[in-house]
């Protein structure tokens, strides 16, 4: 099952990348959920995003100018999006099957010092 959750979280980040709504939108599974936790510090969406239409608009939102990379996300693939080194998400996914299907976003600037590069 790891290998299944690498690829679609790799996948999840090419469509990320190449920013089209759409192309996220087919990597989320229909019932996808998205839980943000910005600790009030910035503006965020304060209950989940429910659907993948909605989800794939939140990612999208994050990513304007912004450096997206796979990388380990409480012990297994996740997303950091980082603007001039420094991180302003981290994303844990969960998976059902070949699609995302909930994500917990840390867009909370104190949990995220330590994932900032030098």
């Amino acid at each position: 099952m790891p290998r299944v959750h690498d690829d679609v979280v790799r996948r999840l980040a090419a469509a990320c990348h190449v920013g089209d709504v759409t192309a996220i939108e087919a990597v989320l599974g229909a019932d996808a959920v998205a839980v943000c936790d910005s600790g009030g510090r910035v503006p965020a969406p304060i209950r989940p995003v429910h659907g993948a239409a909605e989800v794939a608009r939140l990612l999208r939102a994050l990513l304007p100018g912004a450096d997206l990379t796979v990388a380990s996300v409480n012990g297994h693939a996740g997303l950091v999006i980082r603007q001039t080194g420094r991180a302003v998400a981290v994303i844990a996914v969960t998976c059902d099957r070949d699609r995302a299907a909930a994500m917990w976003i840390v867009l909370n600037p104190a949990k995220l010092r330590d994932w900032h590069r030098s």
